[in-house]
């Protein structure tokens, strides 16, 4: 194996990127492989499943991340590590590499149970999902080419080669803003699973629009929708006033609490209430929750649970979001570990794209030329804006024809107002994409 065959292996495995980190003695299978101080490491490798780990020992308590890993070996061969897994540990915080070798049937034991140092392990993500590795002994023809490597970017503790086949996506995704934007107005449209062009009259017809100019059709996988970026487009009322907005962050659905263990009418008739505008036999569940406030209609309060708003750290492995009655009862929870599953990958990248509507006869939206990227996050920043109040719950949530055949609607929100952006991202940006 050298440099040019393992790039040309990633390339053909659709890999943009590898990343490379120089192994100390202490990276082996019996002490794990240390990848950062942080949780950025989410932003890079799919996680299946996240799950958590309680311990007495409160240093112990941690996450495990499920993850795709296949090991390269010498001659090019491909063989899965079905044990491999991400352990994330939310005091400190920090992440391991884990079981890597187990199950495996041709590991690089010989590299990687030893206590050598300078060691490099490769790996990139494929197209599919796969996380695919490979390690290299300090004095190899492939680590002597590594040295003498041109054009080397950082990533928290990895070094990065980007393939020479990737586009600049960034500056292909203005450039699609760019064409959207001169369209004027376009009439509301989304598209289905297979591609097809439908019509769209409801009100939330504007991001529909925006992802089927762009061809990204429905999924339901937490992957970034076009060229490693998550689009959203957000309402406003003129292309001027973009950082007073309202923006949907995510709409996930509660993990635990009566609303989960008893059902959502059960939740409602216990904690909605009529609707104010008249509609007969209806129940709504609605309203702006943030945390530390008791909600008037609803008598819950938002709980962090877990969480060290003035650390900025998750503390606690069962850590959740919870709306809680006044007898103490979570009524509808999160846990913290289905919402950093969701969170990180998906929103690492982020372009929002303000938009204008128009109803008569026919819905239209037109997109503005001022859109607002965001890169590098972290769920915690996600937590600690919640805490302050900048992220909050607005659900949508309803039961029609309720004392006859209940007809219920589900929609749970997270959001956020545009100004608050930049305290998600490490790097928050509008670019007018006209210039």
């Amino acid at each position: 194996m050298n440099l040019k065959n393992l790039k040309s292996l990633f390339i053909d495995n659709s890999c943009t990127k590898i990343y490379i980190k120089k192994l100390s003695p202490n990276d082996n299978s019996k002490n794990q492989v240390y990848f950062g101080g942080s949780f950025d490491i989410l932003n890079i490798l799919p996680i299946s499943e996240i799950k958590t780990e309680e311990a007495g020992d409160w240093n112990k308590e941690r996450f495990k991340a499920s993850i795709n890993f296949s090991w390269i070996s010498e001659d090019g061969g491909v063989f899965p590590a079905p044990n491999a897994q991400l352990i994330l540990y939310p005091k400190y915080p920090e992440v391991r590499f884990s079981g890597f070798l187990q199950k495996c049937q041709n590991p690089p034991s010989a590299l990687m149970t030893q206590r050598l140092a300078d060691r490099l392990l490769f790996f990139s993500v494929a197209k599919n999902g796969m996380i695919l590795g490979y390690v290299a002994d300090p004095n190899s023809e492939i680590a002597n080419e590594f040295v003498n490597q041109q054009n080397i970017t950082e990533h928290g503790v990895f070094k990065v080669i980007e393939l020479p086949q990737v586009a600049n996506n960034r500056a292909k995704l203005i450039d699609e803003m760019l064409r959207i934007h001169q369209l004027g107005w376009i009439k509301s449209k989304r598209l289905n699973g297979l591609g097809h062009i439908l019509p769209c009259e409801a009100p939330n017809c504007g991001g529909y629009t925006l992802e089927a100019e762009l061809g990204i059709t429905p999924n339901g996988y937490s992957e970034p929708d076009y060229l490693g970026w998550e689009v959203k487009q957000f309402g406003v009322a003129n292309f001027q006033r973009i950082n007073s907005a309202i923006i949907t962050l995510m709409t996930p659905e509660p993990t635990d609490g009566i609303y989960k263990s008893e059902g959502t009418e059960t939740f409602l008739r216990k904690y909605g209430y009529a609707d104010k505008t008249g509609r007969e036999d209806r129940i709504n569940f609605g309203g702006v929750h943030k945390t530390g406030i008791r909600h008037r209609l609803t008598n819950l309060e938002m709980q962090l649970i877990g969480f060290d708003n003035e650390s900025g750290k998750i503390r606690s492995s069962n850590g959740r979001i919870a709306l809680v009655d006044i007898a103490g009862n979570e009524t509808a929870s999160w846990s913290f570990s289905s919402m950093l599953l969701h969170w990180n990958r998906k929103h690492n990248q982020a372009c929002y794209v303000p938009s204008l509507s128009e109803t008569d006869n026919e819905r239209h939206y037109k997109y503005g030329n001022n859109i607002i990227l965001g890169t590098g996050t972290d769920f915690q920043l996600f937590l600690g804006e919640m805490a302050n109040g900048n992220i909050y719950y607005d659900p949508g949530i309803k039961m029609e024809n309720a004392s006859t055949k209940p007809k219920i609607k589900k929609r749970s929100q997270f959001r956020i107002k545009s100004q608050h952006l930049p305290n998600l991202y490490k790097q928050n940006e509008i670019i007018d994409v006209t210039k």
